[in-house]
């Protein structure tokens, strides 16, 4: 990429043999050297990454370009294509080439801990590929081919990795869902999916509590089936329906431990991973093959600094995108040693991550801020020998300055770098980051593009601010593991991210860069809340909250939380004669619960008569997260059509979130 002082000095050595009494000449000399720089720049980033896509297996080169787009909705759909032609797989990259012609069978791959620190296992590459292969064969067995979705509701046991690579070997497409969303959560993402086959559990403890998957899953599947689908259940213990359901160890047992790759094209599709949208839908994020592999590979190896002797540990679930990019296909595809981890980190006792530091000779370590927080008001008596320690990640939210110091001293003792990751489920893989030892870091801010990725910040009207700014985060150009579309809805797609400003994508994230060009995320900027790293959508909880036969209307706002970073703060306006109670909290958070998860339960519910609206009546929510924070500066209420309902809910509120 050619940075700007290059860009002067093309500039100046060229004036230098023009007239200087001719401004004509200049002002096409300055067209040249944009049309220089944008004409480098392409090549540049291309010939980058095709050096990046020579480290792995081809089974056919690329024939087209390395990178085509079109961010402009103006001049028509919206695409993304990274190394047209060619034809690969991602399994065989990230297992076979690494056991076959690295010789990295014997290395650990991972170390599986337990919810329980007796349970535990060490897998190796080699073990690996035999158990995906296995999976794969059982999976072909069922009638699963190449492009068929395959959903899976696991907890973070070897089994979820095993069934993810498997699926990924024959061209299936997986679509893992978190293993704590309802069953009507489970059962959407199913039907939106058009999934073969569903992959679950008997149940998973999580602390000391019991979560009955299997019946989870048979309720999301009553309720799929009245709608006309039927899900083939693959599970691993009773309960038993012989109609449909299949023993893990009895299919696995006799299964051959080879199993041929499926070649894909670089754009087949290799996951569907769905997130919350501001509509209440879920969107069905679509990534492929060939640009994923690239870019978590690369984020992964550069971010993390890996090096062969490391053991590398991210807490996420898989369940999410972090789990997915940094779990399981970043590291692998570096040949990497990971911690899988299954538990919680205050059971069976506060200091269990660092247990596991210490018991594992961790040298990398990613986790979110809300589990800083979380463990930061435990002190640092509960910590082990943490000097195995190098690098520090963070990822999910940005991380407020104070868990950024006592991670970086109490954890890292103060030698640590912390990078401080920016990305989305979207963007496949980190996008705004440090580089630990090459950036120096700002506590709180995730800092500069990683490598190829171009932002800028928007103004409402669409222009580019320069210098010190704030507004919207916007990226130019894509990168090779950004999402391809909505699944089913490219329309949604390209509605979403490419619409509001046309050559842009719009992550929906407010932002502010510095006089030193740092890059600091200032939060949403749609109707999402990010609750413990989790991106939930106001409009999935306001659905939930207000299909309770007592409530007529209901709006959700985010309310600052010192551990979660937001928790949910609802306003419930009742139908006539129902009373607000508490058994009516209960039950809303319950239903909630119920229709999401547990992690939509709301912090807050709070009785509000009416909502504050406009004349047009458009709920104005900005008047709501005031209220919710209890700051009574409430700026311009000239448009509301009563005034008086704010009053109303202040004096309500005081009830609400003592």
């Amino acid at each position: 990429i050619v940075l700007p002082q290059y860009r002067s000095a093309m500039f100046a050595v060229f004036s230098c043999i023009l007239p200087p009494s001719e401004p004509v000449f200049l002002h096409h000399l300055s067209a040249l050297s944009a049309a220089c720089n944008t004409y480098i720049k392409y090549h540049f980033i291309s010939a980058f990454w095709k050096e990046i896509a020579d480290d792995f297996f081809w089974k056919k080169p690329a024939t087209g370009p390395m990178m085509q787009y079109n961010f402009d909705v103006t001049k028509g759909n919206i695409y993304v294509k990274c190394m047209e032609g060619a034809k690969t797989n991602m399994c065989y990259n990230v297992l076979d080439r690494l056991v076959k012609e690295r010789s990295l069978g014997e290395k650990v791959a991972y170390y599986w801990e337990g919810n329980s620190p007796d349970h535990h296992m060490s897998i190796t590459y080699r073990q690996l590929l035999s158990q995906v292969c296995r999976c794969a064969n059982v999976l072909k067995k069922m009638g699963v081919k190449k492009g068929d979705r395959v959903s899976i509701y696991l907890p973070m046991i070897p089994e979820l990795v095993y069934t993810m690579l498997a699926c990924a070997r024959i061209g299936a497409v997986h679509s893992i869902v978190f293993a704590g969303f309802s069953s009507e959560s489970l059962c959407e993402r199913i039907m939106d999916a058009q999934s073969c086959v569903l992959v679950t559990a008997d149940g998973v403890y999580r602390g000391e509590k019991l979560i009955n998957l299997k019946q989870i899953a048979d309720e999301a599947l009553e309720k799929c089936q009245q709608k006309g689908f039927y899900v083939l259940l693959w599970c691993v213990q009773t309960p038993w329906d012989s109609e449909c359901d299949v023993w893990w160890d009895e299919a696995m047992r006799d299964s051959p431990e080879e199993c041929e790759p499926e070649w894909l094209d670089a754009e087949d599709p290799l996951f569907i991973l769905y997130t919350s949208g501001s509509t209440g839908k879920p969107k069905g994020v679509l990534h492929t093959v060939a640009g994923y592999l690239l870019y978590t590979s690369l984020t992964f190896k550069y971010v993390f600094d890996h090096h062969h002797d490391d053991v590398y540990w991210c807490t996420a679930d898989i369940g999410w995108i972090t789990g997915h990019s940094y779990i399981t296909y970043g590291p692998l595809a570096n040949g990497a040693t990971s911690v899988l981890f299954e538990g919680i980190p205050v059971h069976p006792h506060v200091g269990r991550f660092w247990e596991i530091i210490e018991k594992y000779k961790v040298t990398k370590f990613y986790t979110a801020p809300t589990a800083i927080r979380l463990l930061m008001k435990y002190g640092r008596e509960p910590l082990y020998d943490l000097s195995s320690l190098r690098i520090l990640g963070t990822v999910g939210e940005p991380i407020n300055p104070e868990a950024w110091h006592w991670y970086h001293e109490a954890v890292g003792q103060g030698r640590c770098p912390v990078v401080d990751t920016f990305w989305q489920t979207e963007t496949g893989g980190h996008v705004l980051t440090p580089l630990p030892a090459a950036t120096s870091l700002k506590p709180g801010s995730a800092t500069f593009p990683f490598f190829g990725v171009e932002p800028t910040i928007l103004n409402e009207h669409g222009e580019e601010l320069q210098g010190e700014a704030e507004g919207y985060l916007v990226f130019k150009r894509p990168w090779p593991g950004i999402m391809r579309t909505v699944y089913r809805n490219h329309e949604r797609f390209e509605n979403t991210y490419f619409k509001k400003f046309p050559g842009f994508y719009v992550t929906g994230d407010g932002c502010r860069r510095d006089k030193d060009g740092y890059y600091w995320i200032t939060g949403r900027i749609d109707d999402m809340l990010n609750v413990s790293g989790h991106l939930m959508s106001t409009a999935e909880v306001e659905s939930a909250l207000t299909e309770h036969p007592a409530v007529a209307e209901a709006a959700v706002v985010s309310r600052p939380h010192k551990v979660k970073g937001e928790s949910l703060y609802c306003f419930v306006t009742l139908k006539n004669s129902r009373e607000f109670n508490h058994t009516l909290v209960e039950d809303l958070k319950r239903q909630v619960r119920e229709k999401i998860g547990p992690i939509a339960t709301p912090d807050f519910i709070q009785n509000a008569p009416a909502l504050p609206k406009t004349r047009s009546g458009k709920i104005m929510r900005r008047i709501l997260r005031q209220i919710a924070r209890n700051d009574k500066d409430l700026g311009d209420l000239s448009t509301l059509a009563d005034p008086k309902v704010v009053e109303v809910l202040f004096s309500q509120r005081c009830e609400a979130a003592a």
